[in-house]
C-alpha cells in the first residue's frame, strides 16, 4: 500500500535536526583549536608577523595539496580578488567565469576594473561547458575563473587546452571544493592559481579566511604584495610597490585554520563516504531522482549533494518535489542562488565607481557588455531544476538512510501517480 506523503496529512520518514555546519553539530571543532587559540592569547601576538600559525597553515597547506607557494588571507573573496591581482588584468580586459557562483567571485573581478564574461554551463556537471567558454574568448581575454561547483571538478584539461595557446590565465574557486580531484590532480594545483575559502560552510573552517596556491613565484610574490598594501617588508626605508590592500590574516584566524589543515582530509573522506551511501540508496529506491554527476576522472568532495529529477517521468515539478521532501524531513532546497548571477543589480545596473560604470563603460574596453537571462540558457535551467541537500561529515548513516528513505517515497509516489494516469 502507497504511503501517503506528510504534504498531504502523511506521517514524515524523519523528524529533527541534522548535524550543522551552523553549530558544533556539523563542525569538526574541538581541543587543538582551542589550544592553539590559548598560545595565541598568552604570546599577546595576534599579528601574522611574529607569530608561528598563519605561516604555519600556509607551509601545511602547501605541503598538503603538494604545491610550493600558499598566501593566506581574510576571506574566499579576497583570495579570488588575490588571483585577479596576480594575473593583472588591464582596464576592460575580460574574465570568463560561471554564472552560478557567490559575487565573492565576481567582486574582485569588476574591483580590478575587468569585465565579467560568462560562459553557459555543462547541464549534468553545472561546471563550465568547455565550448561555451570557447565562444566568449576574445582579444581582451585575461583570464578564466573555474568555479568547481558544490564540490564537482570541471574538465580543467578542456579549459586549459583553450587558455594555453593563447597566454590566458586559468584560476581555480576552488572554495567549495577541497581535495576534489580531475583526472589524479587536486583542483587548485591544475591551472596557474587556486583559491580557497575558510568560510563557516565549508570543508575547512575559521569562520572566515581565505587561502591561494600556486607553483608561480613571480606570481605568488605579487599576490603576498598585494594581501600586504603592496609593502616590500625588509627593505631598508618603507617602501610600496603597487598597488594592494590589507588582506592579512591574524593570528587567531590562523590558529584555527592551522588546526583544521590536519582534519581536512579526514573530513572530506566522511563526506565522500555518505555520499556514496546516498547514492546507492538513491539508486535502489528513488525512481527518476538523479545524483550529483561525476565526470569520468573525477573525485567529488560534497560541499552539498546536488540532485535532479526526471520531471516527465514522475510528473511533478521540481519545486514541488523539493516541498513534498520538505515534509518528509529532508532540509532541501531548490534553485540554489535562484538565478545566474549576471541578473544581479549590482551587474545589471552596474553601480560601481560613482557613476562612472567602469569598467562596463570603460573607454579600453573593446565591446559592451549587455547581461540578460538568455546568454546562458543551461544555467537558467539548472537554476529551476536543482535541488540542494545540504551535507556534512558528521552525518550518521542512519541519517543519510533516512534522506534517502523520504526521497525515496516522495519519488515512488509520484512514479506511481504518473503511470496511473
Amino acid at each position: 500500500m502507497e504511503e501517503k506523503l506528510a504534504i498531504e496529512g502523511g506521517t514524515p520518514v524523519r523528524q529533527g535536526a541534522l548535524p550543522s555546519v551552523g553549530d558544533i553539530s556539523g563542525r569538526n571543532l574541538g581541543e587543538q583549536e582551542i589550544a592553539n587559540l590559548t598560545e595565541v592569547i598568552k604570546s599577546g601576538n595576534l599579528f601574522r608577523y611574529g607569530g608561528r600559525f598563519v605561516v604555519g597553515l600556509e607551509t601545511e597547506f602547501a605541503r598538503l595539496l603538494g604545491i610550493q607557494h600558499a598566501v593566506a588571507c581574510t576571506s574566499g573573496t579576497a583570495a579570488i580578488h588575490l588571483a585577479v591581482a596576480g594575473v593583472n588584468p588591464s582596464p576592460g580586459d575580460e574574465i570568463i567565469t560561471s554564472p552560478i557562483t557567490d559575487m565573492g567571485t565576481i567582486s574582485p573581478i569588476i574591483m580590478q576594473n575587468a569585465i565579467p564574461v560568462f560562459a553557459d554551463l555543462d547541464p549534468e556537471t553545472f561546471n563550465l561547458d568547455p565550448a561555451s567558454v570557447a565562444e566568449c574568448i576574445t582579444e581582451r581575454t585575461k583570464a578564466i575563473i573555474v568555479v568547481h561547483l558544490m564540490g564537482g571538478p570541471a574538465d580543467m584539461d578542456a579549459l586549459l587546452a583553450l587558455a594555453r595557446p593563447r597566454g590566458i590565465k586559468v584560476i581555480e574557486d576552488c572554495c567549495q571544493a577541497y581535495l576534489a580531484e580531475d583526472r589524479g590532480r587536486l583542483v587548485g594545483t591544475i591551472g596557474d592559481v587556486g583559491c580557497f575559502s575558510l568560510q563557516q560552510s565549508k570543508h575547512m573552517t575559521a569562520g572566515d579566511g581565505g587561502i591561494v596556491v600556486t607553483n608561480d613565484e613571480a606570481l605568488a610574490g605579487r599576490m603576498r604584495l598585494f594581501a600586504d598594501k603592496g609593502w616590500a617588508r625588509g627593505g631598508e626605508v618603507r617602501d610600496y610597490l603597487h598597488l594592494g590592500i590589507n588582506y592579512r590574516m591574524n593570528e587567531l584566524t590562523g590558529a584555527v585554520a592551522y588546526a583544521q589543515v590536519g582534519k581536512v582530509e579526514s573530513v572530506v573522506a566522511r563526506r565522500r563516504q555518505r555520499a556514496e551511501q546516498m547514492t546507492r540508496l538513491l539508486a535502489a529506491q528513488a525512481p527518476g531522482v538523479n545524483p550529483p554527476a561525476v565526470r569520468p576522472g573525477g573525485k567529488h568532495s560534497y560541499w552539498q549533494y546536488p540532485i535532479t529529477i526526471d520531471e516527465g517521468r514522475l510528473g511533478v515539478g521540481s519545486a514541488d518535489f523539493c516541498q513534498a521532501i520538505n515534509a518528509e524531513g529532508v532540509p532541501a532546497g531548490v534553485g540554489y542562488i535562484g538565478r545566474p548571477i549576471y541578473l544581479s543589480a549590482a551587474l545589471r545596473t552596474a553601480p560601481t565607481y560613482g557613476d562612472s560604470r567602469c569598467p562596463f563603460d570603460c573607454p579600453r574596453a573593446s565591446r559592451r557588455v549587455q547581461y540578460q537571462e538568455s546568454d546562458c540558457p543551461h544555467t537558467v535551467e539548472i537554476l529551476r531544476r536543482i535541488i540542494i541537500i545540504p551535507w556534512n561529515e558528521n552525518y550518521s548513516e542512519q541519517e543519510v538512510a533516512d534522506l534517502a528513505a523520504a526521497i525515496g517515497k516522495v519519488a515512488r509516489h509520484y512514479a506511481a501517480r504518473g503511470a496511473g494516469q
